[in-house]
């Protein structure tokens, strides 16, 4: 049975994924909801929810280091000059309403609040389409709305001062399993070659399964990945890398991912095919 506060993705009927709209965390991991588990169409588990290395990661989802000061990433705040730190600065995403709930997808709508106030608000919209026999699409969109009467500012440890840490975004923390998982793109392989690159696919491959994310709109496709492998399997697209992102009163932010979740590990050819397939839906 699905719970009032979740949800079950499908393709084809079968079950890929769970939304949790409304999760029972302490404040300083920054609430939000969040898809855990997400699956394989094999029913390979390809997430992972508040593990020991990072507590504040949450299966796919959107978090944001730095709103104008607040933590919408949860765990510690990088502090320029001094490094992370814990802070009372920690903000939560809050489900409003579904506009539309349907098995393979849904439009949701969101409140950013920090401090007592509502800094966003926020339209998400996910689907999930089948590709072929062995792979399946979710397409995860989000818009952030400045709703407050001032500028807001998007920032991350890069943009704070510290080199190649420009996380903040979509974020896909994965399985950890005994060896890292491999990293590549069209062009490149391994995780420093690949970190930071402005791709027009990534791919994150474990022993029987590969993630592969793309860009959907030109916003998109200018934000550089955010990768790691040898620490731990995560990928993100990065709001704030070499600057501080700017939205004015009434400014929308709009951001389109599309992650290929595929059993095995396809080939350079294979999975460039899934992304073209999965991206002209």
């Amino acid at each position: 049975m699905t719970s009032p506060d979740s949800l079950v993705l499908k393709v084809a009927g079968r079950p890929v994924g769970r939304y949790v709209t409304r999760p029972e965390l302490p404040a300083r991991l920054s609430p939000r909801p969040y898809l855990h588990p997400v699956t394989t169409l094999a029913g390979t588990p390809v997430t992972e929810l508040g593990p020991a290395d990072h507590a504040h990661h949450l299966g796919v989802g959107v978090a944001v280091p730095d709103v104008e000061g607040h933590n919408f990433w949860g765990g510690r705040t990088f502090v320029r000059d001094k490094g992370p730190t814990e802070l009372d600065n920690h903000g939560a995403q809050r489900h409003t309403a579904f506009q539309l709930r349907d098995p393979d997808g849904f439009v949701e709508e969101l409140r950013w609040v920090a401090a007592g106030a509502e800094l966003l608000r926020e339209r998400r919209t996910v689907a999930a389409t089948e590709l072929t026999d062995g792979a399946w699409a979710l397409d995860f969109t989000f818009s952030l709305t400045n709703v407050t009467p001032g500028p807001l500012s998007f920032g991350s440890p890069a943009t704070n001062g510290r080199p190649g840490a420009a996380y903040g975004g979509f974020f896909w923390r994965a399985r950890r399993e005994t060896a890292a998982p491999d990293v590549f793109t069209a062009d490149r392989e391994g995780e420093h070659a690949v970190h930071g690159s402005r791709a027009g696919w990534l791919a994150l491959a474990g022993a029987d399964w590969t993630l592969v994310f793309a860009g959907a709109t030109e916003d998109t496709r200018r934000d550089p990945w955010f990768v790691r492998a040898a620490e731990y399997p995560g990928v993100g697209s990065s709001l704030a890398s070499g600057q501080r992102l700017r939205v004015a009163p009434g400014g929308t932010v709009v951001r389109r991912i599309v992650t290929v979740v595929a059993d095995g590990r396809p080939g350079r050819d294979a999975v460039a095919a899934l992304v073209r397939k999965a991206v002209s839906r």
